[in-house]
This record gives C-alpha cells, sequence and structure tokens, in this order.
C-alpha cells in the first residue's frame, strides 16, 4: 500500500470524476489514479502521527524524531578515531 496522511489527495487518487478544483493537476498525475483502479496500488489513510516518510521531509521535534528513529530502527552512530 501507500501510505497518505492527507484525506483529501487519497479522496482524489480514488474518484475517477474530475472536479473543478482538480483541473490542475497533471496528467502523469493520474497515472496514481489508473494504478488504484487496476489494483496495482492501494492508497491507504495513515494518521501523520505514524507517517514515518516525515523523518526525511520534514523538520521534527526531538521527541516525534526519536519515536520515528526508533521505528525504522536506526540508530546513533558515533565516529571513532579522528580527523585530520
Amino acid at each position: 500500500p501507500i501510505y497518505c496522511d492527507n484525506q483529501s489527495a487519497i479522496a482524489i487518487g480514488k474518484n475517477p470524476v474530475q472536479h473543478r478544483r482538480t483541473k490542475h493537476i497533471q496528467i502523469k498525475y493520474h497515472f496514481v489514479r489508473e494504478s488504484e483502479k487496476n489494483r496495482d496500488i492501494r492508497l491507504q489513510y495513515c494518521r501523520s502521527e505514524e507517517q514515518l516518510a516525515d523523518i526525511f521531509t520534514k523538520a521534527l521535534g526531538g521527541q516525534s524524531f526519536q519515536g520515528f528513529r526508533e521505528k525504522l530502527g536506526l540508530r546513533n552512530k558515533k565516529a571513532r578515531g579522528s580527523v585530520e
């Protein structure tokens, strides 16, 4: 599944009807809609607090950053040796 924390984006991706407010979306983005229709992909809502991709795309507070880092299995690696 493709996880998304934007319910409007999911609705646009699943709805084959073009609305006045979505006319600006370029043709290449309709690929997602077709892929959903053909069941090649599945769009699924994910609350913002659970959207792990945010660690790579947003400036997060310390607590959110630590939580996402742990869920991804990332840990601090201390540098060894010296840099000259």
